[in-house]
């Protein structure tokens, strides 16, 4: 298969929903919804441009977006068992749309309200040094050390039953 990126579309999206609230940001329902989309297809054609080898896999899925604006891509989708039941049953038609851009009302109101999106999608938004800083990155990272824990829980329980608990 070779090198992949991933991009975790639905956690932009979850982290604009966070700022939109914390911050009091009114935006037209349903555009939330494209920010990790909108992010995605540009960085695929920014690396169809380059001709990079590595491949984008799309993950952290929210909506059949995530899945349905990627199809026709030199892509890695990759949706948990229960998004792939879901998809396999939808009614979504199953044709090309990366090549469709992401309606430039949307894009151009993601940009103007939140500096994130701004930041998530501009080519230089983002230095190596301010990522990890990143609110979408440290969310994730604190769900993925979270479920570490929780499974070292699960593991010490095995392994070490508790005296205490019949």
């Amino acid at each position: 298969m070779g090198p992949v990126c991933t991009i975790m579309v639905g956690r932009l999206d979850d982290w604009l929903k966070v700022l939109a609230e914390k911050e009091n940001i009114t935006i037209e329902p349903g555009h939330l919804e494209w920010a990790g989309v909108a992010v995605f297809k540009k960085t695929y054609k920014i690396f169809e441009e380059r001709g990079y080898r590595v491949r984008l896999l799309s993950a952290a899925f929210r909506n059949h977006m995530h899945w349905s604006e990627f199809i026709g891509g030199n892509v890695v989708i990759s949706p948990p068992h229960a998004w792939q039941v879901r998809f396999n049953a939808s009614d979504v038609v199953v044709r090309p749309r990366i090549d469709e851009p992401v309606d430039s009302r949307i894009v151009n109101e993601l940009h103007k309200k939140f500096g994130d999106f701004r930041r998530a999608s501009e080519t230089d938004g983002l230095s190596i040094e301010e990522f990890d800083s990143f609110g979408a990155t440290r969310r994730t990272l604190r769900q993925f050390i979270t479920a570490c824990h929780d499974l070292d829980g699960v593991v010490r329980d095995i392994l070490i039953p508790n005296p205490d608990v019949t």
